[in-house]
């Protein structure tokens, strides 16, 4: 079983940024256009989190800034794309004298073929409860297979997100191969991971998996 996502991604080649800037772009866009649509911030009109797969994700790359859309995250970027005239993060404004935006489409389901997949950011597996339990966890091996588990977990509901429930007969195969990094997160530090993972699932490139995607954690590439 499988269904097709239509994504449109904008980078801006001639600007730098830190991987970490991400949430700059987030918080600058989400004002920028707060009248356009809540897919921008996530947010419900009460100001309330939208607990939902955001539509709308913002990136640093390569030190190169994106913002990806999914569906209707990805009309409403089109339909901005041409009002995009500068960034202004911490004070500084950023001229845009290019930018390019690229339109695909996407099958997503489990495949016959094995793809390799590597996170073009850090990404945030754990949440408070499995951190938990991996920290008190000295095994390597148990380590990796509770990381295995995660990760599978975050391409099932990236799935269900768009409506895509598998049968049980169509499992996803998963080698993860991942290192400990850490990172600052809301001022905290926070265990993150670097590497990728070889699969029989399909995954958009630059599609967030994970904790905080929003903010560009967890942003995946097929290489």
């Amino acid at each position: 079983m499988q269904q097709t996502l239509h994504t449109t991604t904008i980078t801006f080649p001639e600007i730098q940024l830190k991987t970490r800037d991400a949430h700059k772009l987030r918080g600058y866009f989400g004002s920028l256009f707060k009248d356009q649509s809540p897919l921008l911030h996530n947010h419900l009109e009460s100001g309330e989190s939208h607990y939902r797969y955001p539509l709308v994700q913002y990136k640093v790359t390569n030190q190169t800034p994106m913002l990806l859309g999914i569906n209707e995250g990805a009309e409403l970027l089109t339909s901005l794309f041409l009002k995009v005239q500068e960034l202004q993060l911490d004070g500084r404004v950023y001229p845009v004298y290019s930018k390019n935006i690229k339109n695909q489409r996407w099958a997503i389901g489990v495949d016959s073929d094995l793809h390799h997949y590597r996170y073009e950011t850090l990404w945030m597996g754990l949440n408070q409860d499995n951190h938990r339990r991996y920290l008190q966890t000295e095994s390597v091996q148990e380590r990796q297979e509770q990381l295995k588990r995660i990760a599978i977990s975050n391409i099932l509901a990236f799935y269900k997100s768009f409506d895509l429930l598998l049968p049980k007969e169509q499992r996803i195969l998963l080698n993860l191969q991942v290192q400990e990094k850490s990172t600052r997160f809301k001022d905290q530090h926070m265990l993150a991971f670097s590497g990728g993972f070889t699969t029989n699932a399909l995954l958009p490139d630059f599609a967030g998996l994970g904790k905080s995607v929003s903010r560009g954690f967890g942003t995946v590439k097929k290489v």
